[in-house]
């Protein structure tokens, strides 16, 4: 049986940690500090807060910066009365690749 190669994953969770405009601003930094060739054998990812996700989103995208962004929760449910709760498909509109699952503090 062949080994299966796995890509090493860095991963930031900024808990709750920067606002709107300090995660903007943290992932320009990023995209002037680290280039594709820095993280070609390693995956990385973000995980901002959920009112940043967007923001984030827009900036990684813009600035074609190497990493991938996260979320730090998901709800197993698609749609319901779930207050504060965020689905996966909700998730996936925002181009969210990875999510923080059975973290604790």
């Amino acid at each position: 049986m062949a080994k299966v190669q796995r890509t090493p994953l860095i991963s930031g969770n900024w808990k709750m940690h920067h606002n709107h405009f300090e995660a903007i601003s943290t992932v320009q930094k990023l995209s002037y500090l680290i280039t594709k060739d820095d993280v070609a054998a390693v995956d990385v990812s973000v995980h901002p807060p959920f009112t940043d996700l967007r923001s984030v989103q827009t900036v990684i995208e813009a600035d074609d910066v190497p990493v991938a962004l996260g979320a730090q929760h998901c709800h197993f449910e698609e749609k319901g009365a779930f207050t504060g709760e965020v689905s996966p498909s909700m998730l996936a509109k925002l181009n969210v690749a990875y999510v923080i699952a059975g973290h604790s503090e």
